[in-house]
């Protein structure tokens, strides 16, 4: 049964595969724009490839270390699993950068030339879907394979390092363990580095423009808004694709070993349990690709035959499109029923964005749901197993639990973040008086939007367990993901649509036009903050999949002990440090950077000629500079998670390790939603403002700024804390489930109580 499903998810992936191909051509097919807006995106597409370069010979020194550590203290073969899946991951990111930097111009494009907003939704999900699909594959690329390799030489066969030859560990485990850390070290390269990159380039954006020079947002004189929209691509595109990539790798080898540990009784159960996840995986991903594609599809051009009066007339009023213009150059006609008839192009009307992303949203759960039922039967109807308390359903069960949960986070997500809800529009209107309002506003927001997901989440955990025990957790967390192709296409739709409006003023395009880009940008601002919550609740889950894990690896682990729950209360505070100082330094970091970035700023616009239009600026410094300094800031906040799990297991054992786990993981969890939640809605606050939904309180008035000054504390708090809080915690609980029977056998605390 397990080959068969492999063999099926296989096959889905190469179609998928083929349907990534099909798409990015589609998207180069389409026009570029002016020979102004094609310079400004090619300047973004050569600023993100430099960038990536630099970063990927950084990722490169950390990733050969950790594979030589993992072959000496782990198993001999598991240092080439983490080195492969780095690898896919690198490509995937590559793939998805390349079609968001072709994908932002056309979508500014298709709103300058077809006037529609639907045209320009489906570019900018044309470009999602390329990373949404990318992810998917390039973690079943690795998956699938290993699975079936590591079961064929046996799932209970037990290795061991070159050095530590007497520490047996199971193989398929070692080598799955190995290959989710290799993409959680590249995701939180890209997230750290990334993030910082951005956010700094995006305050420095609004001091420089808002403050004495007086320019518009994205006005290409002012370097730090074109350092801003790369730094879009590195954080929102290749950043979010590692990040949820790793998160979805991580539940899929997660559930895996707990599968291993709970059922190496009984050879026939463990086939099962082990090809669910896969199949889980495989049914997530037809749907995902079903609901992106139908948006594609249905937003695609369309043709009309319409009376040649009726065109001319449009042409007399100036209210004819180019696309009709040209049609009408060509003389596209046929003899109609009472005049001739002219052949124009023509799109489907959309006034609301969003609502076309929540119903793929809906439906790729609905087809999930539906095709793992199906399969869920297929595996478990005719096999009787003790824990599994509600029959063949049980596993189906849990993750419908993680589904309903991903759904549910998201949609409180957008209800705190987006501009229709009062939440929002509350904040906006308090800027009336000044900043601290607002920000303060904003800050009440973000504690009270993590209650009620972290509620969810706890209760969706507790009864997942109940359906069948740890294997259900982990379930549950491969059911939280299980359409992650749908998800980080519509969340890699929001840089494309932002970078669309800054080419589109950037550029000087007419304000109707921006204004399309803008109804995008507010939407691309939702489903990225919808994205976040998804992104923070699968942390939850598949950390907390870990933990479970993580407890199967440590034998005779006695929680009833004194000393086991001394260590774990240590632990906890341990874990609860590591998370305060992990944000202070993104902070800070961020901060520095975002300094020295403004500084250049202004130097150059004193230039003579540069505020004139006369010279452009060095665009090139201010892309080394945020470069070369995000990577070298990278390296001072990722040590912790990769080396506190070490430092309190080699001190005090694996059960301090456990502490330090549930103490990183409550916290941060909670700080994810907060300063996600918070700063999504600093950010379409501002928004509302300058798209004047709120009525007395225009752009450029004190109202704004207030709005502006919110939105730059915003920007580090859902860009920088909360995107990392959730790959932090997935690192460290990866680390101490490695390293856990190693300081089971060997750590101070030990030696020092049996002196």
């Amino acid at each position: 049964m397990l080959f068969m499903v492999c063999r099926l998810g296989f096959a889905v992936m190469l179609c998928t595969f083929a349907i990534i191909v099909y798409n990015f051509f589609d998207l180069r097919g389409h026009d570029e724009g002016t020979e102004q807006m094609k310079e400004l995106a090619a300047i973004i597409r050569s600023g993100s490839k430099t960038f990536l370069k630099r970063e990927y010979r950084s990722i490169a020194f950390a990733m050969v270390a950790l594979a030589v550590s993992f072959s000496l203290v782990q198993e001999v073969w598991s240092g080439i699993c983490l080195l492969f899946a780095g690898l896919l991951i690198l490509i995937a990111e590559e793939i998805a950068m390349r079609a968001g930097t072709y994908g932002n111009v056309r979508t500014t494009n298709a709103a300058r030339v077809t006037r529609a907003i639907s045209r320009a939704l489906r570019i900018a999900t044309l470009g999602g879907s390329i990373s949404g699909f990318s992810v998917v594959v390039s973690v079943l690329f690795g998956i699938i394979p290993l699975t079936v390799y590591c079961w064929m030489q046996g799932p209970l066969t037990m290795g061991s390092g070159f050095l530590l030859s007497d520490m047996q560990t199971n193989v398929m485990g070692a080598r799955l363990l190995a290959y989710s850390l290799g993409f959680s070290i590249t995701a939180i390269f890209n997230r750290v580095a990334g993030g910082t990159y951005t956010k700094s380039a995006d305050i420095g954006n609004d001091l420089v423009s808002k403050g004495e020079f007086g320019l518009e947002e994205d006005d290409p004189r002012n370097i730090c808004s074109i350092a801003d929209l790369i730094g879009d691509c590195l954080n929102d595109l290749a950043g979010n694709l590692s990040d949820l990539g790793e998160s979805y790798c991580a539940t899929l080898m997660s559930s895996i070993v707990v599968g291993i540990q709970c059922f190496d009784y009984n050879i026939g159960h463990l086939e099962l349990v082990i090809a669910f996840p896969i199949f889980l995986a495989t049914a997530g991903l037809i749907a995902s690709v079903i609901s992106i594609m139908y948006i594609i599809l249905k937003n695609k051009k369309r043709y009309r035959w319409v009376p040649f009066t009726e065109a001319a007339e449009a042409k007399k009023k100036g209210t004819i499109t180019e696309d009709m213009l040209a049609a009408l150059e060509q003389n596209v006609t046929r003899e109609g029923k009472h005049c001739i008839e002219l052949r124009v192009e023509y799109s489907v009307d959309i006034d609301d964005p969003e609502a076309e992303l929540t119903k793929a949203t809906i439906v790729a759960a609905i087809i999930t749901v539906v095709i793992g039922l199906f399969g869920t039967y297929m595996l478990f109807g005719n096999t009787k197993i003790d824990s599994f308390r509600f029959g063949w359903a049980s596993p189906m069960i849990a993750a419908i639990l993680g589904i309903i949960s991903s759904v549910v986070v998201g949609m409180l997500t957008g209800v705190y973040t987006d501009t229709k809800h009062k939440f929002v529009r509350k904040i906006a209107e308090s800027a009336k008086e000044g900043a601290p309002f607002p920000l303060l506003g904003g800050l009440a927001l973000g504690n009270h939007s993590a209650f009620y997901p972290m509620i969810l989440i706890g209760v969706s955990i507790i009864a997942a367990y109940i359906c069948c025990g740890y294997y259900g957790i982990a379930v549950a967390a491969v059911g939280v993901l299980s359409f992650v192709g749908e998800t980080v296409s519509i969340d890699a739709f929001g840089p494309i649509a932002d970078n669309a409006g800054g080419i589109a003023e950037g550029c000087g395009l007419d304000p109707e036009f921006r204004k399309i880009t803008d109804t995008l940008d507010a939407s691309g601002n939702t489903t990225a903050a919808i994205g976040k919550g998804n992104a923070i609740s699968a942390a939850s889950y598949s950390t907390i999949a870990m933990i479970t894990a993580f407890i199967g690896v440590v034998p005779n682990l006695d929680l009833n002990s004194p000393d086991t729950l001394v260590a774990m209360i240590g632990g906890l505070f341990f874990g609860a440090a590591v998370i305060r100082e992990f944000l202070s330094r993104l902070n800070t970091n961020t901060l520095d950077l975002a300094y020295k970035l403004t500084a250049e700023a202004e130097r150059q616009l004193h230039v003579p000629g540069v505020m004139d239009k006369i010279i452009k600026p060095d665009y090139n410094t201010a892309i080394r500079m945020a470069s070369d300094n995000s990577i070298t800031c990278m390296y001072k906040s990722i040590v912790l998670p990769v080396l506190s799990p070490l430092i309190v297991g080699a001190l005090m054992g694996p059960a301090a390790q456990l502490g330090l786990l549930i103490g990183a993981t409550s916290l941060a969890v909670g700080e994810a939603f907060v300063n996600g939640n918070a700063g999504g809605a600093y950010d379409n606050a501002k928004k509302m403002l300058e798209m004047g939904l709120i009525e007395g309180l225009e752009k450029h008035s004190p109202a704004h700024i207030a709005t502006i000054i919110c939105d730059m504390v915003g920007d580090i708090m859902k860009d920088v804390l909360a995107v990392n809080c959730d790959i932090c915690i997935k690192i460290m609980a990866v680390v101490s489930t490695a390293s856990a029977l190693m300081f089971y056998h060997y750590n101070l605390l030990h030696f020092l109580m049996t002196i």
